[in-house]
């Protein structure tokens, strides 16, 4: 298992250096982002520890323009001097609300105690590209098998290649989707996966996996989908099976999407290169008896067909999942006159930033304040509730039901169902008089205030008057200064 995490060098085995008697301090140091990118594109921060270990680090700014979108956490190990050492890189992403100039503001970070600062920068965010079908990822020779197999032996020469011999592996790549088709506004998990058995793990290991992952994501953006990224890549697999056979899993990438129209989701093939080692035919103790070289895996391009909503444009906005209504009322008696919070939302698998708040239809006597949104998201959906405070003026039947609404569509039935409130508050009490208001005389301080006011009536033109006089009097004091130079030069 960790000869297929570690990268390998492809230069030939080297004679043992001696161990310094001096540690390598850990460094630590930002990376920071790129400074254009496209709106469909994702901005990212991160910083990059050398020859240590991670213990506490703080969380990563919020950005002005962009929104969090997950985390990565890579690793990579290095050999300096006959010592290894790991360098991990922890990568925050932010993806863009829209297009424009953006200020990153100063921040810092700070990462086992030691404080990084960033003077901040401008991020410009332009307009996506067009979709170009003929541009996806494809093999140079379509007609080719979906592996090749390469040596490193043109490089340092080919020590003895009759001694090692090409041991075939049962390993692939694959792009899986959990369903074929989906509604507008209903989501699909889409995963890229690299599959192996058990016992090809002393044959493959990942290779410049830091440069050849960040490719690969970009190429499973989607521009007509809202993307939420699921877990990181994680470099411990699961076991699965796959036609009868049990295979170690390598999750490199996942995401829920979210498709916004009725465009199909398209996920090109795409390539990654892996260390594929060669097998001595003799082995000897002490030796390595393997022989390093590349092998490129394919994988298939996948489409996610997407069907549009039935009667959209007579039902209108709706939230496209498989929610139930959820509501809580902060008091079990009314008055009328007293204020009482009411929380009405959905709970279950669906988009949440697709839904919305609900107008509350106006009822004689109701006054509405609100809402303020709380969402507690889960991976793939959540609850989302709306908070109102409302003031009954009127006592009675407040029939809530009638007054807010959600419709929904729901993707397994292919119906649409409106979602109501199921409480009823009886409001007590009488219609309070309305209170005259006050007259101005009757107050402490304004009463007194005005008896003593000058009623002379003022002309509307002072303010223009007094204007006038102050344009004269400056000409009058630079005429003044402008004399003063004069004679001045005439005495030198």
């Amino acid at each position: 298992m960790l000869g297929l995490l570690k990268p390998v060098s492809n230069r030939a085995q080297t004679p043992p250096q001696p161990v310094p008697t001096t540690p390598v301090p850990p460094d630590v140091a930002l990376v920071p982002g790129p400074a254009t990118l496209l709106v469909t594109g994702v901005f990212t921060l991160g910083f990059r520890l050398r020859g240590g270990t991670l213990g506490r680090y703080s969380d990563f700014p919020e950005l002005e323009g962009f929104k969090k979108s997950g985390k990565t956490s890579t690793t990579t190990t290095r050999i300096v001097q006959g010592r290894r050492f790991a360098d991990l890189t922890i990568t925050q992403r932010y993806v863009p609300y829209g297009e424009g100039e953006y200020v990153i503001k100063p921040f810092q970070l700070t990462v086992n105690g030691v404080v990084l600062r960033s003077s901040g920068s401008t991020v410009r965010v332009g307009p996506a590209a067009p979709a170009n079908p003929t541009a996806l990822t494809k093999p140079a020779n379509p007609t080719a098998p979906l592996q090749a197999v390469g040596d490193l032996d043109k490089l340092f020469g080919k020590p003895k290649p009759v001694l090692y011999q090409e041991v075939p592996d049962h390993a692939f790549m694959a792009v899986v989707a959990d369903r074929p088709s989906v509604f507008v506004g209903q989501g699909v998990r889409v995963g890229l996966y690299f599959y192996l058995l058990p016992t090809d793990q002393e044959l493959l290991a990942f290779h410049d996996f830091d440069d050849q992952l960040p490719p690969l994501l970009h190429e499973l953006h989607q521009p007509t989908a809202w993307q939420e990224p699921g877990p990181e890549a994680s470099v411990t697999p699961d076991s699965v099976r796959y036609r009868g056979q049990r295979y170690l899993r390598f999750r490199l990438a996942e995401n829920v999407y979210y498709p916004l129209t009725a465009q199909p989701l398209r996920f090109p093939p795409l390539a990654l290169t892996m260390v594929k080692f060669k097998v001595l035919k003799k082995p000897e103790a002490g030796q390595d008896n393997r022989l390093a070289g590349y092998k490129t895996f394919l994988s298939p391009g996948v489409t996610v067909q997407v069907r549009p909503l039935p009667d959209a444009s007579r039902r209108g906005v709706a939230a496209v999942g498989s929610y139930r209504a959820v509501e809580a009322i902060s008091r079990t008696s009314f008055r009328v006159g007293e204020s009482f919070t009411y929380s009405f939302g959905v709970e279950g698998q669906g988009n949440l930033s697709a839904v919305l708040a609900p107008p509350i239809a106006p009822w004689p006597g109701l006054e509405v304040y609100g809402p303020e949104v709380r969402e507690n998201p889960t991976p793939g959906g959540g609850r989302k509730l709306f908070r109102y405070r409302l003031v009954a003026r009127r006592p009675g039947l407040l029939p809530l039901d009638s007054l807010l609404q959600f419709i929904v569509f729901n993707p397994a039935t292919g119906r649409y169902d409106t979602l109501r409130p199921g409480l009823r508050p009886m409001v007590r009490g009488v219609v309070a008089a309305a209170a005259p208001l006050p007259r101005p005389e009757a107050d402490p301080f304004y009463g007194p205030a005005l008896a003593q006011a000058d009623t002379t009536m003022q002309s509307l033109d002072v303010y223009r008057d007094v204007r006038r006089y102050a344009d004269w009097l400056l000409v009058g004091l630079v005429a003044v200064a402008g004399v003063g130079w004069w004679r001045a030069g005439r005495r030198q």
